[in-house]
């Protein structure tokens, strides 16, 4: 790998890979697990998941696995103890594992994003077009073929704003049934409502659809006036008041890098600052409510 120094010359340094080049086969039997799995997890709807994908189509993504330094020939199991556990759960005694070459502190999981839904539409889609059946796919996902019908539909009728906006946000499918009821300006208006308030429930999505004007609605739809003991008056001036809400949110993420890195350097300096005896002694005598302040910056423990 190579970088420039602060004169901007070049200089080569070694690069680390996280991976061994080649996979390894490793029996089941010699990985060994960082956390105990509870038992109730197999009766989940995830864990049910991805056994059916196991027994359909395989292994996709392979459990990461690190030599146990104490125990040649075992494994400590980095990722992949539910994949590992369906594995057994099948009879399988061999799995094909990734080696990582340094034991990072953290759970690889958490550094990976989960398909949001339309990310699945698309894969759906994609598998169609290469010619899976809708049993096949429905088999894999362990869901009914009307699911995947339902969720290779996802898009028909959604504006491309919307589904741009929407596209690495994990809203439920009912969210985008609610969406086709509206015209297409209307459905960039709710996406950038939800977006803006970080709230993808049905609910919300609901009450937005019920603060939809007749104009702005798709004609073949029909709407209810009320929600609940809502009324469609008192939901519009809701909306406003999220719409204004959400404008002054903006204006605050777009100041907060700025005001972030300079509370940082302030508390840096105050730290050192008090830390000397003459300066806490001057500040007592002379500005003690400037003291406290600043013994108070000094004293964030987060910035978060």
């Amino acid at each position: 790998m190579t970088i420039l120094d602060h004169d901007d010359h070049v200089v080569s340094k070694p690069m680390f890979l996280a991976f061994e080049h080649e996979t390894r086969v490793v029996s089941v039997g010699a990985l060994l697990p960082l956390k105990i799995l509870n038992p109730d997890i197999k009766q989940t709807a995830k864990y049910k998941q991805i056994a059916s994908s196991i027994e359909a189509v395989g292994i996709i993504e392979m459990p990461v696995v690190i030599c146990n330094p104490n125990q040649p020939g075992t494994y400590f199991l980095l990722d992949g103890l539910l994949r590992v556990e369906a594995l057994k759960d099948r009879g399988d005694r061999e799995v094909e594992c990734l080696i990582a070459t340094d034991d990072e502190a953290y759970t690889y999981n958490k550094r990976l994003n989960r398909l949001a839904a339309i990310q699945e539409h698309r894969m759906i889609v994609r598998a169609i077009e290469r010619g899976a059946s809708e049993e096949q796919i429905a088999k894999a996902l362990n869901i009914d073929p009307a699911s995947v019908r339902r969720r290779s539909r996802l898009l028909d009728g959604i504006c491309l704003e919307a589904s741009s906006l929407l596209e690495d946000k994990h809203c439920p499918l009912v969210i985008f049934e609610l969406l086709k009821q509206m015209k297409p300006l209307r459905q960039m208006e709710a996406s950038e409502l939800m977006v803006g308030q970080n709230n993808y429930s049905a609910g919300f999505a609901r009450a937005i659809l019920a603060a939809t004007l007749e104009d702005q609605r798709v004609p073949s739809r029909k709407r209810a006036a009320v929600v609940g003991d809502v009324t469609r008056e008192q939901i519009v001036r809701l909306e406003r008041e999220l719409t204004t809400t959400q404008q002054r949110t903006r204006c605050v993420e777009e100041s907060y890098g700025i005001d972030n890195l300079t509370l940082t350097v302030t508390k840096t300096y105050l730290a050192k600052l008090l830390s000397r005896p003459k300066v806490v002694q001057w500040l007592s005598q002379k500005r003690a409510d400037y003291l406290t302040e600043f013994q108070a910056i000094a004293d964030i423990s987060s910035l978060s």
